[in-house]
C-alpha cells in the first residue's frame, strides 16, 4: 500500500560558512536533515516553514529566499516503508548563535552548525550534501531528483 505524497519544508540556514542541520535519532543511527518539517492542509509553504523553525530550532524564520530546490524521497517499492516525502527547500542566514536554537520537537535530538567540507563525512537525508556545499545566493531553482536514503 502506497501513501500520498507529503510535503515538507525546511531551510537551509547558513551562519558564516556553516549549514544549521537538526540531529534525528534513526535505528539505523544519527542522522543529519535540515530544519523543517511537514505542511499541514491549509498552510502556506511560508507559514509551515516559519512555524516547524519555531519548533525545531526556536528561532523567528528569517528572510528566506525560494524555493530554491525540490527534492523527492520515494522509498523502494520493494522496502519496508512506504514513505514518499517531497522536500521543498528555501534558504536563509540565521543571524543568532546555537545558544539561541532550542528545540520543542521530539524527533530532533541536536543541532549543529557544519562546515562544508564536513557534510560528505555524516548522513544527510535526503542525502543532498554536494547541492548544499555548491550552492550560492541567486543560483536558479533546481530539481534534486528522487533521492532516497533509509
Amino acid at each position: 500500500m502506497r501513501l500520498e505524497p507529503r510535503i515538507r519544508v525546511s531551510a537551509m540556514l547558513r551562519w558564516h560558512g556553516r549549514i544549521l542541520l537538526c540531529r534525528h535519532e534513526k535505528r539505523s543511527g544519527d542522522v543529519w536533515l535540515l530544519p523543517g518539517g511537514g505542511v499541514k492542509s491549509g498552510e502556506s509553504l511560508i507559514v509551515a516553514l516559519a512555524r516547524e523553525l519555531a519548533e525545531e530550532v526556536g528561532i523567528e524564520a528569517p528572510p528566506v529566499e525560494g524555493p530554491v530546490a525540490l527534492v523527492d524521497s520515494i522509498a523502494p517499492v520493494r522496502s519496508l516503508s512506504t514513505k514518499h516525502v517531497v522536500h521543498i527547500i528555501f534558504a536563509g542566514d540565521f543571524d543568532g548563535s546555537l545558544e539561541d536554537v532550542v528545540s520543542q520537537d521530539e524527533a530532533v535530538s541536536g543541532h549543529r552548525l557544519f562546515a562544508l567540507d564536513e557534510l560528505d563525512g555524516i548522513v544527510v537525508h535526503p542525502p543532498i550534501q554536494r547541492f548544499l556545499q555548491r550552492w550560492q545566493s541567486g543560483d536558479p531553482a533546481v530539481y534534486l531528483g528522487a533521492l532516497w536514503r533509509p
